[in-house]
């Protein structure tokens, strides 16, 4: 179908545009959810047009919402069960598999050329917040065996995304996962002095990399590196290792004290949510995020931990724009966190209990 030829879409087109040209972070709550409602509720019209299975979930909320909290949402794991695609097969561009362990069923997100330009567009508007627009040379702490895979995993994307930022990519582990050392220094000394980027999933980052630097007793020198990663912290946090200890330990073995951990994930690829200075999870103007109680699902009030709602504005060829997680959070404050970004701030406390692990760096660990 031609974008022109539905109404639609036409106008989730132009209101889009307007989001795409806010600030990312400058906007109070309510001037960002005058943008982003409208855009939300377009996505919930088009995916009832073009999606049975959406249709059918949300038939007693088929008409817009009048507040964001007010949005029917679908529970994550459904992409892990049904076919979710609002497009004919013709017009899908890419299959995105998510992460998981071998035992588990892989959510699949089917994309389109212009849902899949639109995440790595706002991506970048993100991401340049934190990194800056130049492109920095890259160190990967991950395996280059793992974009030869015939299946498009969400570990994948996530280093293809990334990756966009960077230059001269160099990958920090060899196909058995071990440092490879003489590449490591040979970027430490071509780089010392110089802005660098690293990235790499959070679990793999500590394992692979910094605890490996640890027993070693190996010092790297990268001062004005600046690490992002992502991925889930459930195996850390069965290490005992938090945010503050993985940090100082980042800083005793490189020298690095730009850190930041973004969540995200494999449904909502693009519009990502990425800490700031002060340690704290910002929603981006294309983004939000509601906490609900895990009993009542009723919206949680500020300082009150409950299930993670996330909303997106991107996904057009699947209805992932409203979804309900298993993960635990808390609404730390709104357009008052210290780092000056405006919007809602949050923080991650983990997974519901007895649910499956989720996210590049927890499922690679389940695994181990």
């Amino acid at each position: 179908m031609k974008n022109t030829d539905n109404p639609i879409l036409v106008e989730y087109l132009r209101l889009f545009e307007d989001l795409l040209s806010a600030g990312v972070y400058s906007l109070e709550q309510d001037k960002k959810e005058a943008l982003l409602l409208p855009v939300l509720n377009q996505l919930h019209q088009l995916h009832q047009l073009q999606n049975d299975e959406y249709r059918n979930i949300v038939k007693q909320h088929s008409a817009d919402a009048k507040r964001i909290e007010e949005l029917p949402y679908l529970a994550v794991r459904l992409f892990k069960h049904l076919n979710l695609k609002s497009i004919n097969e013709k017009e899908v561009f890419k299959t995105l598999q998510s992460s998981g362990t071998t035992s588990q069923t892989p959510a699949t997100i089917y994309l389109d050329k212009q849902t899949s330009a639109r995440q790595s567009k706002v991506l970048v508007k993100i991401l340049q917040q934190t990194i800056g627009k130049q492109r920095l040379p890259m160190l990967i702490i991950d395996s280059p065996d793992i974009l030869k895979k015939p299946e498009f995993s969400a570990r994948a994307a996530g280093i293809q995304g990334l990756a966009f930022f960077g230059r001269d990519h160099t990958y920090a582990l060899d196909q058995n996962m071990q440092p490879n050392w003489p590449v490591i220094e040979a970027f430490c000394e071509k780089y010392a002095q110089q802005p660098i980027l690293i990235f790499g999933f959070t679990f793999m980052v500590w394992l692979y990399f910094l605890k490996t630097l640890q027993q070693s007793d190996k010092r790297i020198s990268l001062p004005k590196g600046v690490l992002i990663h992502s991925g889930g912290w459930k195996k850390l946090i069965d290490q005992q290792v938090d945010n503050d200890t993985f940090k100082q330990s980042l800083f005793a073995t490189t020298g690095i004290s730009r850190c930041f951990n973004f969540y995200g994930m494999a449904e909502q690829v693009g519009s990502i949510f990425v800490e700031c200075e002060k340690g704290h999870l910002h929603a981006p103007v294309f983004a939000d995020v509601l906490i609900r109680d895990p009993f009542t699902l009723k919206q949680c009030n500020i300082g009150e931990q409950g299930l993670v709602q996330v909303l997106s504005a991107l996904p057009s060829s699947y209805p992932g724009h409203s979804l309900l997680t298993e993960d635990l959070g808390v609404l730390k404050g709104v357009d008052n966190c210290s780092c000056g970004a405006k919007g809602k701030y949050f923080a991650i406390n983990g997974r519901l209990p007895k649910t499956e692990v989720r996210g590049c760096s927890d499922t690679h660990g389940a695994q181990l």
